[in-house]
């Protein structure tokens, strides 16, 4: 059964706990820059369990040469979850702290700031990922309640029909996460559960995280190199 449960109409650490770097920063995908091929991805995290899917999300958008802009946000449960995960405390350069140095592709947002450029409709956002995205963000998103910069940042994904991905986190589900699942998939985002696959036989959860990572990225044009394909050693 594949990852996601819903989907709207196209609108185009080891086992152990360990947390590894599963590809250097160096690892990237050089392309001549133009307009049609520049992304400017916002990244954001929220209060649900998961946090080496964001370092390994991070990451791989950091190497990504037709990546141009990232724009990241944490929300203040996040922070929590990053400490308890990651032993990570604080906001301040959380982004650089996650990635595991610095970027010129990085701009870190206060979730309070509703004034920023991904606030608005006018900016040229190529695509949302929320990963994780917790059952509360997730009933704000779906039904229209935009109380912080992350609400509102997906809101504008869904009314200028740009793609917008909710990388879910929770189990089991009740019926009001089921029906905002289908309100927020009406509206015009894609529900892609963080379910990791096993099929290619991960050695570590970050191999886990990094495989369903490259499924988010291909669903949103951003196919990555070497990333497992099952059936492929058949073409």
């Amino acid at each position: 059964m594949p990852a996601t449960l819903f989907k709207a109409k196209p609108s185009s650490l080891s086992l152990s706990g360990t947390l590894q770097i599963s590809r250097p920063l160096s690892d990237n995908h050089p392309v001549e820059q133009t307009e049609a091929n520049t992304h400017r991805i916002t990244l954001a995290v929220t209060g649900a369990s998961g946090s080496v899917y964001a370092v390994e999300m991070l990451r791989a958008l950091a190497a990504d040469d037709r990546v141009t802009r990232i724009h990241f946000v944490a929300s203040e449960s996040s922070l929590r979850v990053f400490a308890e995960e990651l032993q990570l405390s604080g906001r301040n350069n959380l982004a650089e702290k996650l990635l595991g140095a610095p970027s010129d592709k990085l701009r870190q947002h206060a979730d309070s700031d509703i004034g920023a450029s991904i606030a608005s409709g006018s900016y040229p956002t190529s695509a949302m990922i929320v990963l994780p995205c917790s059952m509360g963000t997730l009933a704000s998103i779906a039904n229209g309640l935009a109380s912080n910069l992350i609400h509102r940042a997906a809101d504008v994904c869904l009314k200028e029909r740009h793609p917008l991905i909710l990388c879910v986190r929770e189990t089991p589900f009740n019926r009001i996460h089921l029906r905002n699942m289908q309100l927020a998939a009406e509206a015009g985002a894609t529900i892609f559960p963080a379910i990791p696959t096993l099929y290619n036989q991960p050695r570590s959860t970050t191999e886990m995280a990094r495989q369903f990572v490259d499924r988010v990225l291909a669903h949103i044009g951003l196919p990555q190199p070497g990333a497992y394909q099952w059936g492929a050693e058949e073409d």
